[in-house]
């Protein structure tokens, strides 16, 4: 039976009761915000396992609270709702720290299966027989959710991590983006290969001191390489 706490922020009453009815038929507990400065305060307050954030809303907008729950090193899972479909929209949450997004009218469904996907891929990288992997001079370690190079840990964002140990739990073979949606996500996400792209581009910056590469297979997806 579910337990976890899921943070809905929206300022429109009929989108939250939606996603609350939706959530609690799954036995997820939710509570609910209007505003960005409430939404800081409740994560702040509540700790949630996961947070539902709009884009637009009144004080602060789902941007400037992403940029400051990640300025604070908070790890908590975040879903962006944007209003348009608009890749600059997707692109910038996910570059400032979100893990997903959803464009509204979103189907409920849809977004419960991505809240699950996300805690579930949690629970995978915890479980007591999640091994270490180390590749060169890099060891990536699902218990303690730490990723280092040489003595020197490494600032992953929750998703980063996920998708570095998917790519080094099998060095050398070839993912397609739509594999590593599925592996590192936990979801199918219908085409939504961008979202690797960006988190591809991260972690490539971030290993830039490693003796292990992630390389582009053109035409195909990506590789990491020791």
């Amino acid at each position: 039976m579910s337990s976890e706490l899921i943070l809905l922020v929206d300022d429109e009453p009929s989108i939250v009761k939606l996603a609350r009815m939706y959530l609690e038929r799954e036995n997820f507990r939710v509570e609910a915000a209007g505003d960005g400065e409430a939404a800081l305060e409740a994560v702040r307050r509540l700790n949630p396992h996961l947070v539902v954030l709009d884009l637009m809303l009144p004080r602060l907008d789902g941007f400037e609270v992403c940029r400051r729950l990640r300025a604070e090193n908070n790890p908590v899972a975040i879903i962006m709702l944007t209003a348009r479909d608009e890749d600059i929209d997707k692109i910038l949450g996910l570059e400032i720290g979100a893990d997903d997004y959803l464009t509204k009218p979103f189907n409920p469904r849809e977004l419960v299966a991505r809240v699950k996907a996300i805690l579930r891929r949690a629970e995978r990288l915890t479980r007591p027989d999640a091994k270490t992997v180390t590749l060169g001079n890099l060891s990536v370690d699902p218990i303690r959710r730490e990723a280092r190079i040489a003595a020197q840990a490494l600032d992953l964002r929750t998703q980063e991590f996920e998708l570095l140990f998917t790519l080094a739990g099998q060095p050398g073979r070839v993912f397609t983006r739509e594999q590593l949606l599925q592996q590192a996500w936990g979801f199918d996400f219908y085409g939504q290969t961008r979202t690797v792209d960006v988190h591809i581009a991260h972690l490539r910056k971030k290993l830039s001191g490693s003796s292990v590469t992630i390389e582009t297979v053109t035409g195909i997806g990506y590789k990491l390489v020791a």
